[in-house]
């Protein structure tokens, strides 16, 4: 008898493997997506141009199904220097697909956004915090996404700490939505799904990177990755030896409460489902 999932890991290898998928260096023949100008504001904090799909799942959602205005902020626009005006050209095209607005911190984007930063040298970043901290009194967010605080990569755990330092700066109240990519969190509490089409949009906006997927084809492996978050979602948010949901890609998150000066554990589980009220989470 011959192994019955062969057929299966072929057919996976091929997508993975796949020569032909488009690059929009363009945006000729792409849909762009509306905009939402009103309505409570979701801010996504983006340590580089791509994180904004990367983690965009919840934030494009909420604007789908709830009528928020997202905004992504460049925190940064890599360490790059010579690329970094054709990544903000390629970032603005990938959030023009998502429906997503495009604020820059500063021209070129901030700089050594890093813990290193934080501890060594407190007036560069204050003055980063600063930054954060106007784009936050001028949006009033209801909800911000931003890495986790070990997130594996030091822009990652950089861009956590100037946003949870703007909002206590400020004494700003709102949820607080924290996203992982280079490692995973401890205990995440949500795994918010993405049905068909908004997985297949936040990867034709990854493929808008074009500079950064031509060295490495994450966007082709991002629905492996939103597969596999389901398979340990199910079991670190739901719970060791529940049954798994039954949808095939989502992202996983922690969403707790910053009530001005800090994080405040929810206490709440979520497994959302394409056809579920994510707004409702933010009431």
């Amino acid at each position: 008898m011959s192994n019955p999932y062969i057929e299966l890991v072929k057919a996976h290898d091929v997508l993975l493997q796949k020569q032909d998928a488009p690059l929009f260096s363009v945006l000729d023949g792409l849909p762009i997506a509306a905009k939402n100008t009103s309505g409570p504001v979701a801010m996504v904090f983006a340590p580089h141009p791509d994180d904004e799909c990367i983690i965009g799942a919840l934030p494009l959602r909420l604007a789908r199904e709830d009528g928020y205005r997202v905004i992504n902020v460049a925190v940064t626009l890599g360490s790059n220097l010579p690329r970094q005006p054709e990544r903000l050209a390629e970032l603005d095209r990938a959030c023009q697909v998502l429906g997503f607005e495009l604020q820059e911190t500063i021209p070129g984007g901030l700089m050594a956004v890093n813990p290193k930063t934080r501890g060594s040298d407190p007036t560069a970043w204050a003055e980063k915090v600063a930054v954060i901290a106007a784009l936050i009194e001028q949006y009033q967010p209801t909800v911000c996404v931003v890495p986790n605080d070990n997130d594996g990569h030091a822009a990652h755990i950089g861009t956590h700490y100037l946003l949870l330092d703007a909002l206590a700066k400020l004494g700003h109240a709102c949820f607080v939505v924290q996203s992982e990519f280079w490692r995973a969190m401890a205990t995440p509490n949500a795994l918010i799904e993405t049905n068909i089409a908004d997985t297949a949009d936040l990867i034709a906006a990854l493929a808008c990177h074009v500079g950064e997927v031509q060295r490495n084809p994450y966007h082709l492996r991002l629905t492996s990755w939103m597969a596999d978050n389901v398979r340990r979602g199910a079991e670190v948010v739901g719970g060791a030896g529940v049954v798994a949901p039954t949808f095939s890609f989502g992202t996983i998150y922690r969403i707790d409460r910053f009530d001005g000066k800090t994080l405040q554990n929810s206490g709440q589980k979520y497994i959302l489902a394409a056809g579920d009220k994510i707004g409702s989470i933010f009431k």
